[in-house]
């Protein structure tokens, strides 16, 4: 989905446009309500993993996927990642298949069929919580600390793919980034979900040594969370002179780079992006443009490592 999130979305409570628009969640009610009642598939010749969200985009997915996809292929397992096919969607597809062993399909059913005739063990699917007809062995939900639920609604009317309710479905929770909320955070999931397992991760930059703190730099992002993409420059003591911001999955034109490679010669600055929009440009376009390579850090990595194989043995 290609959006820039409304503002009132992570308000700590819903405003007057978040009460306008409730009427509008009703058809993600009742949908959800469909899907928990459809008839749900197990498989027994490989086990399926999801990691998603109930919070709409930004909340470190597809970071964890390839994390995970790396603890497990330690542990000697024959995984693959998997991604249902949207159009929209090319930049995540890509990262996917250029750090993991990757399926991409229209269908996840197909996808999972695909893997037990290749003979894989494991299937980790990046997004797909919302797919209820497939019973996973484990389900993962992440969230960002900072955003949490936003103002606690359904889409529109809030951020939320499903109820905050419904965290007594799944069976981890990952809590990403930095926030002084999280002791209060952690209480709610476990009123929610008692049984449930919750870890935190943050982001390392990987390439830090390439960039150069006595420049200032050009920023633009088309993901999910940008704030998140600035605040780890700045926390690292790299000069953001100015941030420019696409919506999420953008698909980038020419006019588009033409227009950023102005700006940061007016600005005297050099050019940065992430890496999932690095992936999308073309070989003439990143010629002055450099990427930030990250690395998802697990706290208590080693509890993480002993529940994922205790769940996959």
């Amino acid at each position: 989905m290609n959006f820039k999130k409304p503002i009132f979305w992570d308000l700590k409570k819903p405003n007057i446009f978040s009460y306008l628009l409730l009427p509008f969640t009703i058809p993600v009610i009742i949908n959800n309500f469909f899907l928990s009642i459809q008839k749900k598939y197990k498989f027994s010749k490989i086990k399926t993993v999801c990691i998603g969200n109930i919070y709409l985009g930004g909340t470190g997915k597809t970071p964890l996927t390839i994390k995970l996809f790396n603890i497990i292929k330690k542990m000697g397992f024959d995984v693959i990642t998997a991604k249902k096919f949207y159009s929209n969607q090319a930049d995540e597809q890509s990262l996917l298949k250029a750090k993991t062993k990757n399926i991409v399909s229209k269908r996840r059913i197909d996808a999972i069929n695909q893997a037990v005739n290749n003979s894989n063990q494991v299937i980790i699917f990046d997004d797909g919580l919302q797919e209820k007809k497939i019973d996973y062995d484990l389900k993962i939900v992440c969230f960002k600390k900072k955003n949490w639920i936003g103002n606690g609604q359904l889409i529109p009317s809030g951020p939320l793919r499903e109820k905050i309710e419904n965290l007594k479905n799944y069976d981890i929770v990952f809590l990403n980034g930095k926030d002084d909320n999280t002791e209060n955070i952690k209480e709610i999931i476990h009123r929610l979900n008692p049984k449930i397992e919750i870890f935190e991760s943050d982001y390392k930059i990987e390439n830090l040594k390439e960039l150069d703190i006595n420049s200032n730099y050009l920023i633009f992002s088309g993901i999910g969370d940008p704030v998140s993409f600035k605040e780890i420059l700045l926390e690292n003591n790299i000069s953001v002179v100015k941030e420019i911001v696409f919506p999420d999955h953008y698909t980038y034109k020419k006019k588009d780079i033409e227009n950023i490679l102005q700006e940061s010669k007016k600005l005297n600055a050099k050019i940065l992006t992430t890496e999932k929009d690095f992936i999308k440009l073309s070989v003439d376009d990143v010629r002055e443009i450099n990427f930030l390579k990250i690395e998802l850090k697990i706290l208590k990595e080693e509890k993480f490592i002993n529940l994922i194989n205790d769940k996959l043995n």
